[in-house]
């Protein structure tokens, strides 16, 4: 499998995983791929607005601290 196949299906596998976020590879300027990003649209999903990490496996760590963190913070709240 070459690596943009198996970006699409990482992207696809963290969409899945992770609703409450839109999920993307950033583009550089050179036009080559760039960090891996997640903006969160659903507040009981996370805590931060924007995630940006070099790999797949980093931002997947991420998006699950911040489901920690979200889930803490509602436990709180009701």
């Amino acid at each position: 499998m070459d690596g943009r196949a198996r970006d699409e299906r990482e992207l696809e596998s963290l969409r899945g995983d992770f609703g409450g976020w839109r999920i993307w590879r950033a583009v550089r300027q050179d036009g080559r791929l760039g960090e891996w990003v997640a903006s969160l649209h659903d507040p009981a999903a996370g805590v931060e607005p924007t995630l940006m990490h070099p790999s797949a496996s980093l931002l997947r760590e991420a998006l699950k601290k911040q489901a920690r963190r979200a889930r803490k913070g509602s436990s709180r709240s009701g």
